[in-house]
């Protein structure tokens, strides 16, 4: 199994058999012929999952309705504010809200909470179990916002942590938002996240086009310290096993 990073929060999870795409914004590149997704992904055999979390343009991009025209084995698991923002149709796509559950015969898709909108994602595959955050982070600017603004989104946060903890104390692989925009905490979430939750493989995403300060700051040791492979992939279309 390999995770390959598309752009922001954007990635393809390929196994054999099937591929998982998840919050695509855009392609690794501007030519469809050197795009990973549109020159690659979509060539790839097996079936092709195309996930997003919410409606954001950062993480949805309604032209991935139109790769069905491409591909015969596609299948749409979109949050429901989606639906409900009209950016797709009630045929286009199996929508989830928080708590529901998807299932087929390649993975089983859990819709846990976001601290924004939509949902975050767990999904069972070939014995792995990998976490796609979405926007669920402790959001919030501790440079600018009032003790009682700070307190709240904090609250916010860890009661949804306090859920997905209860379903699993374990995952392989998880992609959450480590965004330098936060200022001082902007690693506040993910360190308490793997403090909660034993992590295998972190990584990052979120940072737009500052993964210098992702990488040079001080969340690989303290990952490290918690037993996790803290994997940066910065550069659209690198991969990494899993």
């Amino acid at each position: 199994m390999r995770l390959v990073y598309i752009y922001h929060s954007g990635f393809v999870v390929e196994a054999e058999g099937f591929s998982i795409l998840i919050d695509y914004f855009k392609d690794t590149n501007p030519d469809p012929a050197k795009g990973f997704v549109r020159g690659e992904l979509l060539k790839r055999p097996g079936t092709l999952y195309v996930l997003a979390s919410h409606f954001h343009p950062d993480h949805f991009n309604p032209d991935v309705l139109k790769w069905k025209e491409e591909k015969d084995d596609i299948k749409y698991i979109f949050s429901k504010d989606i639906l409900k923002r009209r950016w797709a149709k009630a045929e286009d796509a199996f929508y989830m809200k928080k708590g529901d559950v998807y299932q087929d015969e390649h993975l089983t898709i859990r819709a846990f909470g976001s601290t924004d909108v939509g949902i975050s994602f767990l999904i069972e595959a070939q014995g792995k179990l990998i976490f796609h955050a979405g926007d669920l982070n402790n959001w919030h600017w501790k440079d600018e916002s009032t003790p009682q603004e700070v307190a709240e989104a904090e609250g916010n946060y860890l009661k949804e942590l306090d859920i997905i903890a209860k379903y699993t104390q374990a995952m392989d692989v998880v992609m959450f938002p480590v965004d330098p925009r936060l200022g001082t905490d902007f690693m506040r979430g993910a360190q308490q996240f793997i403090d909660r939750i034993r992590t295998g493989i972190f990584v990052p995403m979120h940072f737009w086009e500052r993964p210098a300060e992702v990488l040079s700051l001080a969340f690989a040791p303290y990952a490290e310290s918690k037993g996790c492979r803290y994997v940066v992939l910065s550069v659209p279309g690198e991969g990494t096993d899993i």
